[in-house]
């Protein structure tokens, strides 16, 4: 792994703005806009667009996300949003399910990880079990601890959205499977800024939406489905999914086979020209840099920031429950409410979720920013 200096001429983001809030909604890389404003563009001139343009994108889109991220392409779908894709998984799921299940949730889950699994349980009557957070945060365990010979699905992330605490998902997958259970994930505040090993974790399905540390445009997002769910009903019937949809003379002749590995799972009008090319550079951009690469280098940052907090009388997630590209700090005498407005005033920017700040760097952090947000917070406290 190498540490990679700052790229910030890459992005659109002036002198006097220091933004640690990827975790929140990243800034698009300068290509990628140019690349979605010409494909916008591109509707001045319908007659322009073949039938292949209908497919291509996706395909490439497919083959750039395993090459970035690791996985099998054919295991890769096209989708509009994480609630999209986890819906899609949970209606799945109900013919799997029944009374008598367990249902894992996170204790303050994001709400698209929460929500389908709610109503999987309302439409099964299996029962939703929250692992509760852990005073020494180590979510791995308490985990663990709630697995049971009911268990039957375990929906959790690779880090908690609200602090960036780790979650091992090695491990959980192990356990998953000694109680024959299904394991579904939101990987939207990790995926493209940690690595995931999807060979060694084989979830049954998983999610990301593109907007944060995948670089996407808003409304473009990924879902994976193991090998064993390419065969289930689609969230979605389209035509764009059916086999022999590339031929636009015979649409009319109706077919009930589905495209292979993922395909059926993707939305329609899934080649959207104003979206999935925007998506396709930064799979090129975060191929490039590596994802573990980029793992490293936020991680270095964020010990910077973790260290000078310390110093102010701050208490970060401890090193070993940290994710490397998300800090989360919390204060012994609570955090004021006028903190992130005042920094915001400042042109810096975090969030506050539940008790703590949250800081979520890019790589196009520069030591400017981290100057100028050390000073601030420590005239702040």
């Amino acid at each position: 792994m190498a540490n990679i200096e700052s790229q910030r001429n890459l992005f659109d983001i002036p002198p006097d703005i220091s933004y640690f809030n990827c975790a929140y909604n990243s800034p698009l890389l300068v290509k990628a806009g140019d690349a979605l404003v010409k494909g916008a563009l591109s509707k001045r001139h319908p007659w322009d667009r073949k039938p292949n343009d209908f497919f291509d994108d996706a395909e490439k889109f497919r083959k750039l996300t395993a090459k970035a991220l690791g996985g099998n392409p054919e295991c890769f779908a096209v989708v509009p949003s994480a609630s999209y894709g986890l819906t899609a998984a949970a209606r799945i799921l109900e013919d799997h399910m029944g009374k008598g299940d367990e249902i894992i949730v996170l204790e303050e889950a994001f709400s698209s990880n929460y929500l389908p699994w709610l109503r999987l349980s309302q439409v099964t009557g299996a029962r939703m079990v929250v692992a509760k957070t852990p005073t020494d945060l180590n979510w791995t365990q308490a985990v663990l601890d709630r697995i049971t010979p009911q268990t039957k699905l375990i929906a959790v992330c690779n880090c908690h959205w609200t602090n960036g605490a780790l979650l091992d998902l090695v491990e959980i997958k192990k356990a998953a499977q000694v109680m024959d259970a299904y394991l579904t994930l939101d990987v939207t505040q990790s995926l493209g800024a940690m690595p995931l090993d999807f060979e060694a974790v084989r979830p049954d399905f998983a999610v990301a939406s593109g907007y944060k540390w995948l670089l996407f445009p808003y409304g473009l997002s990924l879902f994976y489905a193991d090998p064993k769910w390419h065969h289930a009903r689609p969230l979605e019937e389209t035509w764009i999914n059916r086999d022999g949809a590339e031929i636009f003379e015979k649409l009319t002749n109706y077919s009930d086979v589905y495209k292979p590995g993922a395909r059926r799972f993707e939305m329609g009008q899934k080649c959207i020209p104003s979206l999935l090319p925007g998506g396709l550079v930064a799979l090129e951009q975060l191929g490039g840099w590596g994802v573990a690469n980029i793992a490293a280098s936020l991680e270095e940052i964020n010990d910077r920031i973790a260290l000078a907090l310390q110093e102010i009388g701050l208490t970060p997630i401890p090193k070993k429950h940290r994710s490397p590209h998300i800090l989360g700090v919390s204060s012994d005498q609570g955090l004021p409410d006028e903190l992130i407005p005042q920094l915001a005033s400042k042109n810096i920017f975090i969030s506050r979720r539940g008790s703590s700040l949250r800081f979520a760097p890019h790589l196009y952090i520069n030591e400017n920013d981290l100057d100028r947000l050390f000073e601030t917070l420590k005239a702040v406290f």
